[in-house]
């Protein structure tokens, strides 16, 4: 797990960062994404989680699973917990539609880490192992026109 390059920079600017899908568009937020997803779900359209990539990004979650347990929580807790480490002006926005969801996400707060916690879950979960883009190609395209600042004009 890794925070974007971006982040520096705000800190710079003393603006907060708000992680984009804090759990990886819900696959850390619980077996039943990894075990089946469902046919009425988009995420097979989304490179992480089609084909080859899919199954090698199992083997990611179940890393986190293992460290989940032996901290005593969830997966999707230990990522959130993972986030809220990384400093006081980072704070992830979970999505859920359930209310048992969100009572158990924030457990994560719940969830102490130590230096060495940190890096051997950024260790399990090495952000250069990730196969497979977040998003289709069409829509990076979008991000990178529309998502840029723009230069300033004098």
């Amino acid at each position: 797990m890794s925070m974007a390059y971006g982040d520096c920079l705000c800190r710079e600017l003393g603006i907060g960062i708000v992680p984009y899908c804090p759990f990886g568009s819900g696959f850390f937020g619980g077996r039943a994404v990894v075990e089946s997803i469902p046919a009425t779900s988009s995420l097979p359209s989304l490179p992480r989680f089609s084909g080859e990539n899919f199954d090698k990004n199992k083997k990611l979650y179940w890393n986190l699973e293992k460290l989940a347990e032996k901290h005593e929580c969830t997966p999707a807790q230990l990522a959130l917990s993972w986030i809220l480490h990384q400093g006081d002006d980072v704070v992830p926005i979970p999505g859920t539609s359930k209310i048992k969801n969100l009572d158990s996400n924030t457990g994560c707060i719940k969830v102490k880490l130590t230096n060495e916690d940190l890096q051997e879950i950024s260790a399990v979960i090495p952000i250069n192992e990730v196969a497979g883009g977040r998003t289709t190609d069409i829509f990076m395209k979008c991000e990178w026109k529309f998502a840029n600042t723009p230069s300033k004009h004098i």
